[in-house]
């Protein structure tokens, strides 16, 4: 993909940026004691806090991530939406009262109030570690991924300089600045892309996305081939063999084209003839779709310049349906109309193939145009449906995805500690009502901005999660410039939450309680911000290495690790009487080892060691369908077999 640095995006940027500081510095002088600095001093009105909740909700994953996902995948991105806002039903029905009733500063606090139980502290510490440091991944993924087009710079650069502003944020004034800056940033995720969706159906849908400058732009090329006499593949002998630019290209590189023709795309493997010419074995190398003619076959290859006028726009209407009548251009569109034209025309999509060479593995780019009607239903990334080829495992592996993503908002721990920075219970339910309602609206928008990301040839497929912020830049930079800095803003405030909750984790749990060490208030800030500074390190490093995963993909990860070790405990806590302190112990310590576990030996993960997929011991992608369960299970067996023994010993000393 090709970027055109912003001048305008960047003053944006650096303007929001020094604002956010100033914030931070300002609130600092306030933020003295350890309430203030973990909760806000519970002074937090509950309309701020219901949109700091969607403020530190909605993150990288739902800004950048689903509206990357439906670019490329359709209504199964959109599902990721619908997976995240059910889980507030648990948050607003089970857990947003008692948390508040129960806790002070951290998930901890709530969960160990009626046992009294350091192995509970420590337990569940550990878990909020693990959580959050799983959440940060896509977070500093994100903002990687952003500066790129803003500043010009590489991926670990962005990563670094978003993970020392979040530093200093927090280490600042704590949860204090992290409310403000999330409420800031929730309100106006909210209103520009409210803007941008406007625009998206006032511009209606087109089978001629736009060209103007300043649009990013893949330089792939579409050249015409014929067999040769030797049994050999040849480019047409015109002005477009073989550039010198072929040399310096991904595909040049790899030694591999596409070919298309009306039976779809497949992968040759190119030979240089050595006289200007390129040649395609005979042997077919591999097949995408359908077996190639020789006949009417094109080539796609990189290495035209975009002044030529040789380049493809990614992802366009190929027939815009209204009515039953093919048309050019619709004009402007309601938001009912525009689902609807969509799902009867045809759209030039996208996908990827990852081929093996002896020891090295390449990756090709082909176009496949695709119904409207299967673009508007599952089944392109999660196949739920047989007659696209779905087996059982497939099944699971949405199920198990939808069961995290349910369950994992009510036990993530950076949204948990949100309900200590309101004053009472009644304030808890009420800010949880207006985060639903900014939430689900929020993700109602994300489906045009994904949708409208893959009509309006603005894709960048070599990493979905710029969709938004370039369908924003076709609409002119100002734009760009407002939605990159909120994009910015959405990882800073995200961050923020999640480095508050593992420095409270560590510093009031760990330190203060666990190993009783009678930390003074002015010692519990000071340690919480050493964790902030260490914490923030690890998610630097980390964000660089998992750089061009989709981050909502990622995020997925993150509930499932909570939904297995945090929200048994909580659900059990307060709805079994014979819960004990070990069984909830037992369950945070079975979810966490077994989610993680079962991560680290998924099939994505084993692609990302280099191993076959195949081979991986665990077949699903997310593990929630297995380690909530399993979670469950651990505590009921622990708190019966505690319960009993405890049982006993009182019946003895009554003996006595």
């Amino acid at each position: 993909m090709n970027y055109q640095q912003s001048q305008l995006a960047t003053i944006v940027f650096a303007s929001f940026v020094s604002f956010v500081l100033f914030l931070s510095f300002h609130l600092a002088r306030k933020t003295k004691s350890s309430s203030g600095y973990f909760a806000a001093g519970g002074k937090i009105h509950w309309g701020v806090n219901g949109i700091a909740f969607a403020g530190d909700y909605l993150s990288a994953a739902s800004f950048l991530g689903i509206a990357g996902m439906i670019a490329t995948a359709g209504y199964d991105g959109f599902l990721y939406s619908v997976g995240y806002l059910a889980g507030w039903i648990v948050a607003l029905f089970v857990v947003a009262e008692p948390m508040k009733k129960l806790g002070k500063y951290t998930f901890a606090d709530a969960l160990d109030a009626k046992f009294n139980s350091k192995s509970i502290r420590l337990t569940a510490a550990l878990s909020t570690l693990v959580v959050s440091v799983f959440y940060l991944i896509p977070q500093m993924v994100g903002a990687g991924i952003l500066v790129t087009p803003l500043l010009g710079l590489a991926h670990h650069w962005g990563v670094i300089l978003v993970g020392t502003i979040v530093i200093i944020i927090v280490a600042t004034a704590g949860m204090t600045s992290t409310t403000w800056v999330q409420f800031i940033k929730g309100g106006m995720l909210l209103i520009f892309s409210t803007v941008l969706v406007v625009a998206v159906l006032a511009r209606g849908l087109s089978t001629k996305p736009s060209t103007s400058e300043g649009l990013p732009y893949h330089d792939f090329v579409t050249l015409e081939a014929s067999a040769g006499g030797d049994g050999k593949m040849i480019l047409a002998d015109n002005h477009y063999s073989a550039p010198e630019s072929w040399r310096e290209t991904p595909l040049g590189k790899a030694g591999f084209v596409q070919l298309m023709n009306d039976e779809g795309p497949s992968i040759w493997k190119v030979t240089d003839k050595g006289d200007g010419k390129l040649a395609l074995d005979e042997t077919l190398y591999e097949t995408i779709l359908g077996t190639p003619r020789y006949d009417g076959i094109k080539i796609l290859y990189n290495g035209a310049p975009r002044d030529k006028g040789r380049f493809f726009q990614v992802g366009h209407m190929s027939e815009v349906v209204v009515d039953g009548k093919s048309v050019e251009k619709t004009g402007p569109l309601g938001p009912l109309e525009f689902l609807s034209v969509i799902r009867n025309s045809s759209i030039v999509c996208w996908d990827k193939k990852v081929i093996a060479d002896g020891g090295d593995k390449h990756t090709i780019y082909y176009q496949t145009v695709t119904p409207g009607s299967l673009i508007m239903r599952p089944g392109i990334k999660f196949k739920v449906d047989e007659d696209r080829g779905a087996t059982a495992m497939d099944k699971w592996n949405f199920v198990s995805l939808m069961m995290a993503l349910f369950f994992g908002t009510a036990a993530l721990p950076h949204i948990l500690i949100r309900y200590y920075t309101v004053p009472n219970p009644a304030a808890a339910r009420k800010s949880t009502i207006v985060a639903i309602a900014a939430i689900g609206f929020f993700y109602v928008l994300t489906l045009y901005m994904g949708l409208g990301a893959m009509v309006n040839g603005v894709i960048d497929i070599t990493d979905n999660n710029m969709s938004a912020p370039l369908l924003a830049k076709s609409f002119g930079i100002s734009l760009f410039a407002v939605i990159s800095a909120i994009a910015f803003a959405t990882v800073l405030g995200t961050v923020s939450g999640l480095i508050v909750a593992a420095s409270g984790a560590v510093a009031h749990d760990i330190m203060n309680v666990f190993l009783d060490l009678k930390m003074t208030d002015t010692g519990q800030v000071l340690a919480g911000k050493v964790v902030a500074i260490i914490v923030g390190a690890i998610a630097i490093w980390l964000g660089i290495q998992y750089k061009g995963m989709n981050v909502s993909y990622l995020v997925g990860w993150a509930f499932a690790v909570a939904a297995s070790a945090n929200l048994p405990a909580i659900v059990m806590m307060l709805f079994w009487k014979r819960t004990t302190a070990k069984g909830v112990a037992a369950s945070i310590i079975v979810g966490v080892l077994s989610s993680v576990g079962l991560i680290l030996f998924s099939p994505d993960m084993y692609e990302r060691y280099g191993w076959d997929k195949a081979s991986a011991p665990f077949a699903l992608n997310n593990p929630g369908v297995v380690s909530i369960p399993l979670s469950f299970l651990a505590l009921v067996i622990v708190s019966l077999l505690t319960s009993r023994r405890r049982a006993l010993t009182a019946a003895d000393e009554a003996l006595r």
